[in-house]
């Protein structure tokens, strides 16, 4: 594995991830425009549609909120790979497109608040890694995650008598305790399951699947899209200011759990659902995609 080529590709994916909207993220907030019934509303989204375009004709960042830098990593089988290595390539990628680039840097210690100006920190790219036994390449999934979607998390220990209603209900608490403030329409991320670490890791991996993508698992899919309907009769709408969109999809992902508790976590993504992804092959080829 040519680890400089890492390096390159986890820089690439930031600047990818900033500036180039997933296309499923677009035309999900086009159909929402195209359904949109309140006036003010309509004109928010037709607005976020502009930024997007303008973005990419100007090569622009479509926020000035660089984010924390999350990177998904997976590894294919059969591939000779040096887990420390990746690591420090994806740290030195990060470094490289924050010194390179008029990013923002985001990230500070949490109590001194002191500022890091190359976009790393103390476990800062948050980096997880993951194997494939289906996968032949070295997967780099990069996602900025931005304070005002971020901020919009909460876990809560359920217990089995609570049953799907509580599930249902917590979400729904979580999302009309937010109204606005995640940047509306959100993509909402929901991890059931697991404990309470993994119910809220399994809340954000819900956020890389493209937008509206169900559930495979048609009880949870079914959950998903009844989810949506009853967020979108909130009226909190595109920022806050009513409307009949306050989400483009919710996510559902799951894992077994213990027969005494039921963990539950929501992790919005606003509506920009910034993302991007690398395929590293052992010939060199990289594919970029979303």
């Amino acid at each position: 594995m040519n680890y400089a080529q890492v390096r390159h590709v986890a820089a690439e994916l930031y600047v990818r991830a900033l500036k180039l909207i997933p296309p499923d993220v677009t035309a999900a907030i086009r159909r929402a425009h195209d359904l949109e019934t309140y006036p003010g509303a309509k004109q928010i989204l037709a607005t976020i549609l502009q930024n997007v375009r303008v973005a990419e004709e100007r090569n622009l960042m479509v926020c000035q909120d660089t984010g924390i830098p999350i990177y998904k990593v997976r590894i294919g089988a059969n591939l000779a790979i040096d887990g420390v290595r990746v690591a420090d390539a994806i740290r030195e990628g990060v470094r490289e497109a924050c010194t390179g680039h008029p990013f923002r840097s985001s990230i500070c210690h949490p109590l001194t608040r002191r500022n890091r100006p190359d976009g790393t920190g103390e476990h800062i790219p948050i980096i997880d890694f993951a194997f494939d036994a289906g996968l032949d390449a070295l997967e780099l999934r990069m996602m900025p995650k931005g304070s005002g979607s971020e901020n919009m998390t909460w876990m809560k220990m359920l217990v089995p008598a609570d049953g799907t209603n509580g599930v249902k209900r917590f979400v729904l608490e979580c999302v009309l305790r937010a109204g606005g403030q995640g940047c509306t329409p959100s993509i909402v991320g929901v991890g059931v399951g697991g404990t309470a670490e993994l119910c809220v890791k399994l809340a954000k991996e819900a956020l890389f699947r493209p937008v509206g993508q169900p559930n495979p698992d048609p009880d949870i899919a079914a959950i998903e899209r009844e989810l949506l309907v009853a967020i979108n009769k909130s009226g909190i709408g595109p920022m806050g200011l009513k409307g009949d969109t306050t989400a483009l999809a919710v996510h559902i992902e799951s894992a077994d759990t213990h027969i005494t508790m039921n963990p539950v976590a929501v992790n919005s993504q606003c509506w920009r659902s910034e993302r991007a992804s690398a395929r590293i092959y052992p010939d060199g080829r990289v594919e970029y995609g979303y």
